[in-house]
């Protein structure tokens, strides 16, 4: 079972508005803050965001590098990830693969993909029985 997973991010301040936003929505609670960053825990796992020191900062983040790809939620029913995909869309945040929605991830997964102000994917999704 995962315990935790620590990232990074550019800019603490703003990764801070939109994680707190979007993990209260999925009932994520408040776990932790410091100085240098902030977690939110969901029964026995948490996420962890941390401000990258400046000398690491200019190198960015990528997901077609090695390393993480994206985080995917579990978004309950269709109607809730659409329910997402308004309130992201209303917040001016960057929704991916648009032209495929819902199922950029395939026809039995129906999902919303989207970036954090670091560039990295985040996919709320929910499976489609035929």
């Amino acid at each position: 079972m995962l315990h935790h997973v620590e990232i990074y991010v550019a800019d603490l301040e703003e990764s801070r508005l939109f994680w707190s936003w979007l993990l209260e929505e999925l009932s994520y609670e408040f776990y932790q803050s410091w100085n240098e960053g902030f977690s939110y825990k969901y029964a026995d796992t948490y996420l962890v965001f941390v401000q990258t020191e400046e000398p690491f900062i200019s190198e960015g983040y990528h997901r077609k590098r090695v390393g993480l790809n994206h985080l995917a939620f579990h978004g309950g029913t269709k109607e809730r990830v659409d329910d997402f995909r308004v309130k992201l869309k209303a917040k001016g945040i960057k929704l991916l693969y648009e032209e495929r929605y819902p199922f950029a991830g395939g026809k039995n997964h129906y999902a919303v993909f989207f970036e954090d102000p670091n560039g990295i994917k985040v996919e709320i999704c929910t499976e489609v029985t035929t």
